[in-house]
Order: structure tokens, then C-alpha cells, then sequence
């Protein structure tokens, strides 16, 4: 049975507008670092950013890998951090996550691991493209299933996919070992819906604009920066980039276009360690 989604009162004809931050990496100590970033204080200077930029936003959507240590700690470390923006956020799991924990840990008044969410003329679905103790994605039928009794439920929205796993190949050999492992199979399926617009991930630590020619028209696929370290594009052997974290701001529109921006910290603050062969 599907379950109720949340609703936003946003009207059908007003754009609903997001922002998506995904892998931070947190720790239980707030001091610690990965590959030589501190993940707490780049989150916070993307949350920063994202507040000075002053973009007038409905809901953030956080895609997974919050925790790097899976600590209850880190999780709240992230309820706190992103509570002064005072904007309802919702989370789906990462391979790097607990999602027993997560589940536990991320409360708040604004916290929601609801798997859909309905806005103006649009239905967002987290899913969950994570696989226990595996780095790698895929997207089980019982996902698939949701999402068609989702679109069944909502004909007339128009449906943006979120999820962890890239179902692309990112073009970096030793990252798409651990991509979404039937992601062409998923994107054919999506495809048939003539609802589905778009689909947006983490998990690369890099930017990624396509766009799919489906049989029902075209589909966005949207990759988006860590809010730490980043990862070289097109690299066969682990890189790192000297690229700032970022993040992507999204304009859902009415009609089922999507505008959408990637978005970096200013400045050279934050240096990952080049030397570092993996993590």
C-alpha cells in the first residue's frame, strides 16, 4: 500500500524551488576530517552559501552519505547545522549510512524520511538505491514498484527521482565500480511515465548535467557536488579535485520544466589532501 505523502501548500501554477545538498561525510567529532577537509565546517560553509545567496527556497533534500563514522552524533551534528535555514528537510539513506541509525538520529520539527513528497504541480520520491554492505547501488523492484504506484496516484504531477547512486556511468573507472549496478534497466523503466522529468543523486562528489531522450520525452539527469571533498572527473585512478563544495539549487516548474544551477563555496578554503590514494 502506498503510503500518505507529505504536502506542501504551494500552488499548482507557482514553481516549487529546492535545494540539494548530499554527502557530508560527518563525524561524531566535529574536529575530524576526511582526506584533509574538515566535513563539518565545509558543510557549514555551504550552508552559508546557500543562506547568503538568499534564493527563496520551499524544501531541502539531503541525498545521503550525512555520516562518515555511522555515529548518532554525526547525524545530529547535521540536524543542528542546517536548522538556522529553518526549511523543511527531507533525507534518504547513502551507502555510507546507517539508515537504522539515520532514522533514529535525524529528528526534528522539519525532518522528514518520508519516501514522497507532493508541491504545487510536482511529486518528489526518495528512493532508496542502497545495498547493505556494498559501496555500489541498485534499485530493487520494491522501489520500482513504488514509483509506479506513485505516478498511478498522482497522473496529472510531474515527477522528479531522487536517489544516492548515480544510474549513469560518471566516466571515472575506479568510481563506476560502485555506480548503480542495473541504473540502464532503471532508466528505461522510468522512461515509460510520461511524469517523470528528472532524476537527481549524490554519490560522485561531482556535477553532472544530461539529458535522457525517453519514449515519453526528455528526462534531466543531475548529478551534484559533495558538500566536502570532490572527486576529479574523467580520472580512471582515485583523484581528488581542488573544486570548492558545493551545492545545486532547482526551480520545478508548472508546466515540468526544471531550472537548475550547481552552486560552490567562494574562495580556496578548503584543500583535500592530493596525496591520497582512496578512502
Amino acid at each position: 500500500m502506498l503510503k500518505e505523502a507529505v504536502s506542501y501548500s504551494i500552488p499548482e501554477s507557482s514553481s516549487v524551488r529546492v535545494v540539494q545538498v548530499t554527502d557530508p561525510h560527518l563525524f561524531a567529532d566535529p574536529a575530524a576530517q576526511l582526506l584533509g577537509v574538515n566535513t563539518a565546517q565545509s558543510l557549514n560553509a555551504v550552508l552559508n552559501t546557500i543562506d547568503a545567496v538568499g534564493y527563496q527556497m520551499d524544501l531541502m533534500l539531503a541525498t545521503g552519505d550525512i555520516s562518515q563514522d555511522y555515529s548518532s552524533q554525526s547525524y545530529r551534528h547535521f540536524v543542528d547545522a542546517i536548522s538556522p535555514l529553518n526549511l523543511p528537510c527531507h533525507y534518504l539513506p547513502g551507502n555510507h549510512d546507517d539508515p537504522r541509525v539515520m532514522n533514529l538520529h535525524m529528528q526534528g520539527e522539519h525532518m522528514y524520511g518520508q519516501k514522497r513528497i507532493l508541491a504545487g504541480n510536482w511529486q518528489i520520491i526518495m528512493l532508496d538505491s542502497t545495498v547493505p554492505g556494498r559501496p555500489g547501488g541498485h534499485m530493487s523492484t520494491q522501489e520500482i514498484e513504488l514509483i509506479e504506484q506513485a505516478v498511478m496516484a498522482e497522473p496529472n504531477r510531474h515527477t522528479l527521482l531522487v536517489m544516492h547512486h548515480n544510474p549513469i556511468l560518471a566516466g571515472c573507472a575506479w568510481l563506476d565500480q560502485h555506480c548503480m549496478d542495473n541504473g540502464s534497466d532503471f532508466i528505461e523503466q522510468v522512461s515509460r511515465y510520461r511524469q517523470i522529468k528528472g532524476l537527481l543523486w549524490g554519490h560522485i562528489h561531482q556535477h553532472v548535467d544530461k539529458i535522457h531522450l525517453g519514449a515519453q520525452g526528455p528526462i534531466k539527469l543531475m548529478a551534484t557536488p559533495s558538500t566536502c571533498i570532490q572527486f576529479k572527473p574523467q580520472s580512471t585512478y582515485f583523484a581528488l579535485d581542488a573544486l570548492q563544495p558545493g551545492y545545486r539549487l532547482l526551480e520545478l516548474k508548472s508546466d515540468g520544466s526544471i531550472l537548475t544551477n550547481v552552486h560552490r563555496v567562494p574562495g580556496e578554503n578548503f584543500s583535500p589532501d592530493n596525496e591520497a590514494g582512496g578512502y
